[in-house]
């Protein structure tokens, strides 16, 4: 009789799994090499350093060249004031003008008005002066207090006729060709050189004078070559300069 009751109580329950054995466990798949992922690896790798080393190598490949500081009219040279020294990338391809031909180049003209901050390059120079049509170039030498202080290439100038110790002229025969004291002779004339008081060659006349080339109109340059000549010209900052 107790063991019939055994029995039943033992027949509502329901069978667990069967655990297996420690020897008798399912092999486990072996883990699958991608030896073509390792090698693109190890080539991204090896193409980084490349790349670094390039730049590396290009950044210590450079030349110092020249730079202009100031804008330098069509016509008119170099000088010690309006270029400077920066280095640059080599590049075959552009015809940089390098520092060490600074010489050479302030024999050169400017075959176009030249912007301030640009590299200088070959193309932009020539041996002879490229003026646009209509304009002309007119030579002053001047006295001090005949000119502004700080004059310099690009500036905007009004040239008036003067007596020879520098006052205006009025009612003489010089002022003849004008129509009359008060007004200049140009009206409106762009510096297109001064020379570099920096530099020991800086074309001063004497140890007052001071050599100035203007860029005119044509019609103009006849009376202003006239009174350059008796050294009857003061030259006035007018508005029109960009500084």
């Amino acid at each position: 009789m107790k063991i019939q009751e055994r029995t039943g109580a033992g027949a509502g329950r329901s069978a667990g799994p069967v655990q297996p054995s420690a020897g008798d466990r399912l092999p486990m798949a072996p883990r699958e090499r991608k030896p073509a992922l390792a090698a693109l690896a190890v080539l991204l790798i090896l193409l980084g350093a490349l790349g670094a080393t390039t730049l590396v190598l290009q950044a210590g490949d450079r030349v110092e060249v020249i730079k202009i500081t100031q804008e330098i009219p069509a016509g008119s040279s170099v000088n010690n004031s309006n270029v400077t020294s920066v280095m640059v990338a080599s590049d075959d391809s552009i015809n940089y003008v390098k520092w060490s031909q600074l010489d050479g180049l302030r024999k050169l003209k400017a075959l176009n008005t030249i912007p301030a901050g640009a590299v200088a390059v070959g193309e932009m120079f020539g041996s002879g002066t490229t003026l646009a049509a209509g304009k002309a170039t007119v030579g002053l030498s001047l006295k001090d207090g005949q000119y502004p202080a700080g004059l310099k290439i690009g500036d905007v100038v009004a040239a008036y006729r003067v007596s020879s110790n520098g006052s205006s002229s009025s009612g003489s025969s010089s002022s003849s060709s004008s129509s009359g004291s008060d007004s200049p002779i140009v009206s409106q004339a762009k510096v297109s050189y001064v020379p570099d008081k920096k530099s020991s060659d800086s074309d001063l006349v004497s140890s007052t004078n001071l050599a100035v080339t203007l860029t005119v109109s044509g019609d103009e340059a006849a009376s202003l070559a006239q009174a350059a000549a008796t050294g009857s010209v003061a030259l006035v900052l007018v508005p029109g300069n960009g500084n």
